[in-house]
């Protein structure tokens, strides 16, 4: 389907995005974006590729049409970063086309709509992780660097204007009352999608933009992948 308010840049790109439980591709073709959310409940490691062939072959393209893979970096889910990341790799060298990393939050802010968006994605692990974003032209300017912390410590914007988006306010109600304490609006409890990567990575690949898919590397912001058997039996959980 069409998007209102996005130009037709010619060119054919996929987008990948897994950075949690919620898979998901796009295409876009010409300025039209078709997309598609990965089976719930099931692995993306094993439904990802599948869904690419399906939707690429419902635009009535082959792969060998493709221009440019983009793909949601992260952060986000460890295993899920390196599936996206995996296959747009993959197909881009098989293709010799470039691949484009677009950050996680950046394209939650995007899917947000407003000109001043705080992100907070959850991290799991009592932790969220955290950005800040003005809209500039086409784009996105991203305020600072990212950041993975507890809900408590996460920075809240102190001026007016602004907004708040993701799912990190929802999974931790002491961030939701810190927010609202400063009076920002709080959005849907929405999760990175392939539809808001392609609509970044569009304009980047027609600038030329693109990466050696030899380059491709997720975005972690975060080293540890999970509590520790310690760690989980001091929080009550189980070894």
């Amino acid at each position: 389907m069409a998007r209102p308010g996005v130009k037709s840049f010619p060119m054919n790109l996929l987008a990948l995005e897994t950075a949690t439980d919620q898979g998901s591709v796009a295409l876009w073709r010409d300025g039209l974006l078709l997309a598609r959310e990965c089976p719930a409940g099931e692995q993306s490691s094993l439904t990802l590729l599948p869904l690419v062939q399906t939707l690429v072959a419902e635009a009535g393209l082959t792969l060998a049409d493709l221009d440019g893979i983009a793909f949601g970096a992260g952060p986000g889910a460890f295993t899920g970063l390196r599936v996206a990341c995996g296959v747009a790799q993959g197909l881009a060298v098989a293709l010799d086309i470039p691949v484009l990393p677009v950050v996680t939050l950046e394209a939650l802010a995007l899917a947000d709509g407003h000109d001043q968006v705080a992100v907070y994605l959850d991290a799991r692990m009592g932790e969220v992780y955290c950005g800040a974003y003005r809209r500039q032209g086409d784009g996105l300017e991203a305020l600072g660097a990212l950041c993975v912390t507890p809900p408590e410590a996460a920075p809240v914007p102190q001026e007016a204007g602004w907004h708040a988006c993701g799912n990190g306010p929802a999974a931790y109600p002491a961030l939701a009352e810190r927010l609202m304490a400063q009076a920002i609006p709080l959005g849907p409890e929405r999760v990175p999608t392939a539809a808001a990567v392609a609509q970044l990575a569009a304009p980047r690949l027609a600038r030329g933009e693109g990466l050696d898919p030899a380059l491709a590397a997720p975005l972690y912001v975060r080293d540890k992948v999970a509590f520790t058997v310690a760690e989980r039996l001091a929080q009550g959980g189980k070894a």
